[in-house]
C-alpha cells in the first residue's frame, strides 16, 4: 500500500453504535412514586401534559402509584427515560429510572 487505509463506514446505527445498541438490550423504565405532596388531580394532568395519556390511562397510573406505591409511566431508552424523569421532576413529582427486568 501507499500510505493509505481504508475506512469502512457502517451501514446502519446498529453497526454505528456498536453492542450497545444490540436489539437484546433490556430497555429502560420510568417509575413515579407515591409522595404526600401532589394532589390526584394535579399527577393525572402530569401525566396528560408529559406523556400525552388519555384522562383514563393517566387516572389508572395515578391510582396505582397511590395504591400500590409506584407505578410504571414509561419505557425507552436511557437518554429518553432521564428526560422523562428531569421532566418530571420539574413538575414536583418523585420518579426515577431503572433498567427493564
Amino acid at each position: 500500500m501507499s500510505g493509505t487505509e481504508t475506512i469502512v463506514v457502517p451501514d446502519t446505527v446498529e453497526e454505528l453504535l456498536g453492542a450497545g445498541a444490540e436489539r437484546g438490550e433490556r430497555p429502560w423504565i420510568v417509575i413515579v412514586w407515591d409522595d404526600p405532596v401532589n394532589l390526584m388531580s394535579y399527577v393525572v394532568f402530569v401525566f396528560q401534559k408529559l406523556f400525552g395519556y388519555s384522562r383514563e390511562k393517566a387516572t389508572r397510573l395515578m391510582l396505582q402509584v397511590h395504591h400500590e406505591g409506584s407505578a410504571v409511566v414509561a419505557s425507552g431508552t436511557r437518554e429518553k427515560c432521564e428526560a422523562d424523569v428531569a421532566r418530571l421532576h420539574a413538575h414536583g413529582l418523585w420518579a426515577t429510572l431503572q433498567r427493564d427486568d
